[in-house]
């Protein structure tokens, strides 16, 4: 039988304290950290992404963060390829991997060994799509495969538009990923989720985030990333809502507010997603002290590691 190898994952909404929580626990177990997420690998926008700044990694070894232009795309295959050659390296450094992010689709990717099939693109099919107006791209989405519009924000047009190329064509993005777990796992993984009793209390902690982001320079970061042609980067939440106030159509206020309700509802996808996946131990943030928090996470690590 093949020994798999032991990694744990810390998940959940935007805002809701992974960060902290991982490195809390990477430094009592050794362990060094994987972002899982798909907007953190881009340089030059650490404000919008929420990357864990010098101080807050506080020696703790970071991986996949700020490594990637902004005009370059990054797959889910592209994260599992890089997460599998670095979960190894990691444990032959005798050091714990910990997968840490909210983008459910590369940790849940990551852990059940998806391979990914090389679907073409159909340019005619494209064409159609690229047609569409972002709205209906998404609505679309939404009713040929929900599972990938939980996974995809509504104005990624990019990705919205190659998860229908691959329904449109005969599979759609979620059977894919089904059929390619036949493959059995390397990974024995522990789900740690950090989450909210009281959404509303999440939902205070992501406006409060926006408030510190437009503090630490937010609008000037996000002018800089809308002034690069082609950038992927430019989709992340931040950037888009600001861009009707830096280009005249809204006021600050009208923006702030649209930003705070986009981050909202992309914490509430996250949830939806997470939610579904009976192995995660939620620990809740709301209902237990920082140091609580902490030392049951550690707990939960080490009786893991060591059966």
């Amino acid at each position: 039988m093949m020994k798999k190898t032991k990694i744990i994952c810390i998940v959940g909404a935007t805002a809701s304290g992974k960060t902290d929580l991982s490195v809390k626990l990477a430094k009592a177990i050794g362990g060094e950290i994987i972002s899982a997420d798909s907007m953190q690998v881009y340089r030059d926008m650490p404000i919008a992404t929420a990357v864990a700044t010098q101080d807050e990694q506080d020696g703790v070894p970071h991986h996949l963060v700020e490594f990637l232009d902004a005009d370059k795309a990054f797959s889910v295959a592209d994260f599992v390829e890089r997460a599998r050659v670095l979960t190894a390296e990691i444990t032959a450094r005798g050091n714990v991997p910990l997968i840490v992010g909210g983008t459910g689709l590369f940790v849940d990717s990551l852990v059940k060994n998806i391979c990914f099939s090389d679907v073409g693109s159909n340019n005619e099919l494209r064409g159609e799509l690229e047609a569409m107006d972002t709205d209906a791209l998404y609505s679309k989405l939404r009713d040929l495969d929900f599972e990938a519009s939980l996974q995809i924000h509504p104005n990624n047009r990019k990705r919205v538009i190659r998860a229908l190329e691959l329904c449109m064509s005969g599979t759609s993005k979620t059977q894919q990923n089904k059929m390619s777990t036949l493959t059995e796992s390397p990974y024995d993984a522990l789900y740690i989720g950090v989450g909210y009793e009281d959404r509303q209390r999440l939902y205070d902690r992501i406006n409060k985030r926006v408030d510190l982001m437009l503090e630490a320079g937010l609008e000037n970061e996000a002018r800089q990333m809308l002034g690069r042609q082609g950038a992927t980067a430019a989709q992340a939440i931040g950037h888009k809502e600001l861009a009707d106030y830096i280009n005249g159509r809204a006021t600050l206020d009208e923006a702030v507010d649209s930003l705070k309700q986009a981050t909202r509802r992309y914490a509430k996808r996250q949830l939806t997603w997470f939610r579904r996946n009976e192995n995660i131990k939620w620990l809740y943030a709301d209902t237990m002290s920082k140091d609580e928090l902490i030392n049951s996470a550690v707990a939960l690590a080490k009786d893991f590691l060591k059966n």
